[in-house]
């Protein structure tokens, strides 16, 4: 055999195994490769150009596909000036907590000319999720679905849909997103709203440039549509409806749900929600909207609705578009009426014996700020600082992986000592019960909650009034739960009503605006997971925590050794 045969043998061997491992078509799970290259573009929208970053260069990002059981290899090549990471927002990453992607709690970031490849298994999941960028708010432009499918001898609990669609729903800045974080954290105050929403990132014809900039779907009459909805947005949660249409909900954050009707549905930042559309009115185009459900006072936010296109295959192009009818922006009946319509499919097996109880209040604070600069650096409230918190502990994010640090035991980056009740007390709809304006102050630190392997946890999550109220939209990486109640007001035990039959299963849960969420769940997943408001300024004013889940008795119940790629800090 010649030299120049053996590298054509070699290909040729590699690309039969490639395909075998794939076991495309087959009945066995497969691996998925993929590689994401975190690039810089230029982009026009809203009459300027501007660089933004992206993944392969594509604004939404590139889809990625598998089937329930599946593994997922996917390279991440770091081209930007920025650090970066990826997390894979509702894989539960059993077993694989080293590759859930937030920047300096699982690994360090993956640094400008650096790459690191995440490995994973959808281990028992099926449905729509996403990923996006876990570091700064880069994920304003750097997000994508990524969607599961049932094996295919599964089929889904509905009339299988002539043909789906994926809506990414965003929000858009004009200002570079990293150096917006950096400029409000030095100001001490709030964030400028973004300048657009935008559908798959066209936003539509209400803004300035963009009556060309408008995403649409061709539909067949008297057909049915599954949407894929996903909420990317970063600091705005989200209304979407389809005028003249009903959208019935049967699955949200890849939990299927007791089919439900709505005219209207919100959805917070990194929740997704499956919903069937029926083409059922006369052949013509139908406006898609996208609006803001903005629950806090005195907050400045973008008011102006996003629009895409539902067209009937047959509809003159230059027909005038129906539009679509969204709900005022504080409208908090129409969000609780989706929240009270959403059933998990089947009877669920809730914890009923409870191993740890958690009271877990959320909230804005103002910090005393003591700048010389006090014009440019303490532009919150009463000049101070605004921040924000978990049972008054705003948290301080390292500048390590937590995850090393606790595998290697190493001391000093974190503490075990994160209260399980509030620190103070409060009536905490209305505020503290002293002077507000002396009582907002929140203590620092870098805690985490441990809990035993298998244990059965409950959260009461606690609106708070220190500031404002609004509906704060909490996730917990690693691990579903499910939501068995929620109310308005103060958490009361003598008089709030569970659902311990067929609660639905979040990852992702809004705790309603002056008000209280609670769940149950089983840490049965060993690692390091992440709390956190997912409102983007909220995570970097410090509303975030930790909880580590030890490891179990048997190999598979324990946290396997770090990948040996694992980017250094």
């Amino acid at each position: 055999m010649t030299n120049s045969a053996v590298p054509s043998l070699f290909r040729l061997s590699f690309f039969l195994f490639t395909l075998q491992v794939m076991n495309l078509g087959g009945v066995g799970a497969a691996t998925r490769f993929y590689q994401f290259k975190v690039q810089t573009i230029r982009l026009t929208r809203l009459c300027q150009t501007k660089e933004i970053v992206t993944v392969n260069g594509k604004f939404p990002g590139p889809e990625i596909s598998a089937q329930e059981d599946d593994r997922i290899v996917v390279k991440v090549i770091n081209m930007t000036p920025y650090n970066t990471t990826i997390h894979w927002h509702g894989i539960k990453q059993k077993l694989s907590c080293w590759y859930d992607g937030p920047s300096y709690i699982t690994q360090c970031p993956i640094q400008s000319g650096q790459s690191f490849t995440y490995n994973f298994t959808v281990a028992q999941q099926k449905g729509t999720f996403l990923w996006h960028a876990h570091f700064s708010w880069l994920r304003a432009t750097v997000y994508g679905p990524l969607i599961v499918y049932p094996k295919a001898s599964v089929p889904y609990p509905f009339k299988k849909p002539f043909n789906e669609h994926t809506i990414l729903l965003g929000e858009y800045w004009l200002k570079n997103v990293v150096e917006l974080e950096q400029n409000v954290l030095e100001s001490g105050g709030p964030p400028p709203p973004a300048d657009a929403f935008t559908i798959n990132g066209q936003p539509g014809p209400n803004y300035n440039c963009s009556s060309n900039d408008v995403y649409k779907i061709k539909i067949v009459p008297r057909k049915t549509y599954l949407l894929r909805l996903i909420n990317a947005g970063i600091n705005m949660e989200t209304f979407f409806t389809i005028a003249n249409h009903k959208l019935t909900i049967v699955e949200v954050d890849g939990e299927y749900t007791k089919p439900f009707a709505t005219e209207r549905v919100m959805l917070v930042p990194g929740q997704t929600m499956n919903v069937l559309v029926t083409a059922d009115q006369a052949v013509g185009r139908y406006s898609m909207a996208m609006g803001p459900y903005e629950s806090a006072k005195n907050v400045k936010f973008q008011n102006t609705s996003a629009l895409a296109v539902f067209q009937y295959i047959g509809a003159l192009p230059n027909s005038e578009t129906v539009p679509g009818k969204l709900p005022v922006f504080n409208d908090n009946i129409a969000v609780k009426t989706v929240m009270d319509g959403l059933r998990s499919l089947n009877v669920v097996d809730v914890p009923r014996n409870i191993d740890a109880h958690l009271f877990i209040t959320i909230g804005i604070n103002v910090n005393k700020c003591n700048s010389e600069d006090p014009n440019i650096k303490c532009q919150g409230p009463r000049q101070g600082r605004l921040a924000a918190s978990m049972n008054n502990i705003s948290f301080v994010e390292p500048k390590i992986s937590i995850l090393e640090a606790y595998y290697k035991q190493l001391e000093g980056y974190f503490t075990l000592d994160f209260p399980t009740t509030p620190e103070k007390s409060y009536d905490f709809v209305s505020g503290a019960p002293n002077d507000i304006a002396n009582d907002t102050q929140a203590a620092n630190g870098t805690r985490a909650i441990v809990f035993e392997y298998g244990s059965r946890i409950q959260i009461i999550f606690q609106n708070t009034g220190t500031l404002t109220t609004e509906n704060h939209p909490i996730h917990l990486h690693g691990h579903s739960f499910y939501v068995i109640g929620y109310g308005t007001g103060n958490y009361d035990e003598q008089t709030a009503q569970f659902n311990l039959e067929d609660p639905p299963c979040l990852n992702t849960i809004g705790v309603p605006v002056g008000g209280w969420a609670a769940i149950r769940f089983v840490a049965n997943n060993p690692g390091l997971w992440l709390l956190h408001c997912h409102f983007d300024i909220h995570q970097t004013w410090g509303m975030s925590t930790m909880f580590i889940v030890k490891n179990g008795k048997k190999v598979q119940e324990s946290l396997p050794h770090p990948p040996p790629d694992l980017p250094k800090c």
